[in-house]
């Protein structure tokens, strides 16, 4: 199975991009998307041709929107992680594959405590958000399990966990997605009995591979990037991962999003494997 996650910042936009091209080839079975920022009949339906579309809005107009694109049908589909904050505002949405059960997250970007009001509640704000989510991903990843399923969560956390995660670490200790209150949870998720970070298991002492970079400057040019884009599976799963990472474009003008796909290859989980792992 390919699984792909990409923040396409707009599906309208990233259409007219190119990201029709890119997904035919990038011959995918998943692909979480978020921020959408449409309405569900204004989602272009040549993007999506081909594939089953589980797509919650949110109801903030031109804002978030997370979707998963299967190619196989889905058995369930459940918007929202059961907090009433944020339930509306489209940020979470899972499904239920044969074997799998998939989550598309667009996380809150937050603030930070040292600047004014505005920014301390956009901090205070994520890290409700955060605390709420994490008692979700365990109910969920544990019904998945008890369902004889495999559990991945993939999007956008805003988050880059270590240092080996953004290019100027030491220049944004003190920014939003680099706290340490937004690592430290990062961290708690984390573990061989939990979740596990796919893309930085396959390449553990590596830089990155970063999939965020601002439109402005020259941080694309010189890779001044942010790793805030994840795959994050269940231990079962993250065991199958064959290869995986960031697929960056060529050029700065062939930029779809300022965000860049994740992509992860891995053993069908429907198919059992032998003990020695084939």
């Amino acid at each position: 199975m390919r699984i792909a996650t990409f923040n396409v910042n707009g599906i309208r936009a990233a259409h007219r991009r190119g990201f029709r091209a890119w997904l035919d080839r990038s011959d995918l079975d998943v692909v979480a998307v978020q921020e959408v920022r449409c309405p569900v009949d204004l989602v272009p339906r040549e993007a999506v041709d081909g594939y089953h579309l589980a797509y919650d809005p949110g109801t903030l107009a031109g804002r978030n929107g997370v979707a998963i694109m299967t190619r196989e049908e889905v058995l369930a589909v459940r918007a929202g992680f059961g907090n009433r904050e944020f339930d509306t505002e489209g940020r979470y949405v899972e499904v239920d594959l044969p074997g799998l059960t998939v989550a598309s997250l667009y996380l809150p970007k937050g603030g930070t405590p040292f600047e004014d009001a505005a920014s301390e509640a956009k901090f205070r704000r994520k890290l409700r958000f955060l605390a709420s989510f994490q008692h979700h991903l365990t109910r969920s990843r544990r019904q998945a399990l008890n369902a004889g399923r495999e559990f991945l969560v993939m999007g956008d956390f805003n988050i880059a966990h270590t240092e080996l995660d953004l290019k100027n670490w030491k220049t944004n200790r003190r920014s939003e997605g680099f706290l340490p209150e937004e690592r430290e949870w990062f961290g708690r998720i984390l573990g061989q009995r939990r979740l596990v970070d796919v893309v930085r298991r396959l390449n553990p002492d590596q830089p990155g591979p970063y999939s965020w970079w601002s439109w402005r400057g020259q941080s694309w040019n010189t890779d001044a990037g942010w790793r805030i884009d994840y795959h994050l599976a269940s231990p079962g799963l993250a065991a199958r991962a064959v290869s995986g990472g960031t697929d960056r474009d060529e050029t700065y003008e062939a930029r779809i999003s300022d965000h860049a796909p994740v992509i992860v290859e891995y053993a069908d989980p429907t198919v059992q494997q032998t003990a020695d792992g084939t």
